[in-house]
C-alpha cells in the first residue's frame, strides 16, 4: 500500500505511534509536511522556530521530507493524486483548531476516495481517557492526576528508520533558520536535564533567574519528543515526581480543551465574561506598555522583554504578566493569550488558553480571581538577587538586589531612563476586586 504520512505537531521519527504503524503496513511511505503559505499571526522568531523544526525533520529522513505550502486539505489531496497514494496516516489532534483542520482534510480526502487514518496523540494519555466513575470529565487537576497515573502508558515506539519503506521526496525545501531545533536536540536536552538539573527541579523551577527548567517546552510543542519518552525515563525522586506532575498539567489542559473546544478563546466559566473589562482601544498606551515591557514594574517588564526577544518566557513569569494584564490593566485574558500565541516558540493551544484562564480565575481548577499577583513581592521572592531583571531590563542593571524590584526607592533608580509605574498596583487590585463583586451580585 502506498501511504502518505502527514507530519503535524509530531516532528520526530522515534516514539511516533502513527508513523510506526504507517511504516509497518506500507509498501511505500512518503513523509509530508504542509506549511501554511502565510505566517500571519506569528512573530519572526516563532515562524523561524517552526521552520527549524521542519528542517531538522527533513535532515533526519533518509529520503527527505515532501514540503508543500498551502492548506492541508488541498495539498494532501494533490499529493495523493501525484503519488497515487491510497491513504493518509497522521497523529490525531485533540485541540480546537487541530480537530477543525483534520476534519477538513477528511472531507477533502473522502471526496477522492482516500482514507484518512488518525492514530495516537501528542500526549502520554489520550485526551478523553481520564474520566470520573460516572464517565464524565474530571474538572479538577488533583483527581485528574491521580486517575491519570493509573492509566497504562505503552513503552515508547521504536522505528527502524533505515529500513522503513521511504519514498523519495521532491528536493523542494527552500527554507532557512538560525534556530536550533529537532528530535536529536530534544533528546540531548532531555539527557542533560535528567543527568543534572532534574534533582533540583522542585526547588528551582519557579526561579526565572536560575537555569532550573527542562528547556523541553519547545520540543514538546513541536512534537520533537513525546511525553511518553520522558515518562519512561523518570524515577521517583522529588524532582522527578514534580516534573511528572508538570507533564500531567499539560495533559490535563489538553483534556479540558478536548471536552470544551470553545475554551480556546472563550471563557470556561461564562459568568466571567460579564466582568467589566476595559476596552484596549480606549487605553492603547497601557496595552502597548505591557507588550513592550514598559509598565514600570521590573519583573513584568523583564518577562515581556524576554518573550519578545527570545520567543520564550519562564512559567512563573507567565503567571505574573497574565495577572498584571487581567487584574491591574483590566483587559480580557484573550488579548494576552493571542499575544503569547504570536511570540511563544513553545506555543501549545491548550496550555496557553488554560494557563491564561487559570490566572484570570475563569478556567477549570482556576486560581481564584481574588488572588492578585503583587509584581513587587513576586519579583523579590522569585528573583531575589535581581539577576533576571538586570538581564532583561538594562536600565536597571546598575541597581543592587535591594532596589531592583522597587527602583522608585533608590535615588539612582531612574538614572538610565527606566519608566516609572504606569499605575498603582494596590489601587488596581482593589478595583479588580470591586469589579468581581459586581458579577457576584
Amino acid at each position: 500500500m502506498k501511504t502518505i504520512f502527514w507530519f503535524r505537531r509530531d516532528r520526530r521519527l522515534q516514539d511516533n505511534e502513527a508513523l510506526s504503524f504507517a511504516a509497518s503496513t506500507s509498501q511505500e511511505l512518503l513523509p509530508v509536511f504542509v506549511l501554511p503559505t502565510s505566517s500571519a499571526g506569528m512573530s519572526e522568531l516563532r515562524a523561524s522556530s517552526v521552520v527549524a523544526s521542519i528542517l531538522a525533520l527533513d535532515r533526519s529522513l533518509p529520503e527527505g521530507l515532501e514540503l508543500r505550502h498551502g492548506e492541508a486539505s488541498v495539498e494532501l489531496g494533490k499529493i495523493c493524486q501525484e503519488f497515487s497514494g491510497e491513504r493518509v496516516v497522521a497523529t490525531r489532534a485533540f485541540d480546537t483548531n487541530g480537530v477543525i483542520e483534520q476534519e477538513a482534510v477528511r472531507d477533502a480526502l473522502d471526496a477522492i476516495d482516500i482514507e484518512l487514518v488518525l492514530l495516537g496523540s501528542y500526549y502520554a494519555v489520550e485526551p478523553g481517557t481520564v474520566v470520573k466513575d460516572d464517565q464524565t470529565a474530571v474538572r479538577v487537576y488533583t483527581p485528574f492526576y491521580k486517575r491519570w497515573l493509573q492509566v497504562s502508558v505503552p513503552e515508547p515506539f521504536v522505528l527502524d528508520v533505515q529500513n522503513a519503506p521511504w519514498a523519495a521526496a521532491s528536493k523542494n525545501i527552500a527554507l532557512a533558520s538560525s534556530v536550533n531545533a529537532g528530535e536529536e536536540l530534544a533528546l540531548e536536552t532531555w539527557a542533560k536535564f535528567r543527568a543534572s538539573r532534574i534533582f533540583d527541579y522542585s526547588e528551582h523551577r519557579n526561579r526565572p533567574d536560575i537555569n532550573g527548567t527542562s528547556k523541553l517546552s519547545h520540543a514538546l510543542a513541536h512534537g520533537e519528543v513525546h511525553p511518553r519518552t520522558l515518562l519512561a525515563g523518570l524515577g521517583r525522586t522529588e524532582g522527578e515526581e514534580v516534573f511528572r506532575k508538570e507533564i500531567a498539567w499539560r495533559e490535563f489542559y489538553a483534556d479540558v480543551m478536548h471536552h470544551h473546544p470553545r475554551t480556546y478563546d472563550e471563557y470556561y466559566e461564562p459568568r466571567f465574561a460579564e466582568l467589566a473589562y476595559d476596552d484596549p482601544e480606549k487605553f492603547p498606551e497601557k496595552l502597548a506598555a505591557w507588550k513592550t515591557g514598559s509598565t514600570g514594574y521590573p519583573i513584568v517588564d523583564a518577562a515581556m522583554r524576554q518573550l519578545v526577544n527570545s520567543g520564550w518566557m519562564h512559567n512563573r513569569a507567565r503567571m505574573i504578566v497574565a495577572s498584571f494584564l487581567v487584574k491591574d490593566l483590566h483587559f480580557e485574558w484573550q488579548i494576552g493569550a493571542k499575544f503569547f500565541e504570536e511570540y511563544l516558540t513553545d506555543f501549545d493551544p491548550a496550555s496557553n488558553s488554560h494557563g491564561w484562564q487559570w490566572t484570570a480565575g475563569c478556567g477549570t481548577d482556576a486560581s481564584p480571581f481574588y488572588r492578585v499577583f503583587n509584581p513587587i513581592l513576586q519579583g523579590a521572592k522569585f528573583d531575589p538577587d535581581g539577576d533576571y531583571v538586570r538581564r532583561w531590563v538594562p536600565e536597571l542593571a546598575h541597581l543592587p538586589a535591594a532596589s531592583v524590584h522597587e527602583p522608585w526607592n533608590d535615588i539612582a533608580g531612574y538614572q538610565f531612563g527606566y519608566a516609572p509605574p504606569i499605575l498603582d498596583h494596590s489601587q488596581e487590585r482593589d478595583e479588580a476586586l470591586r469589579r468581581l463583586e459586581e458579577i457576584k451580585r
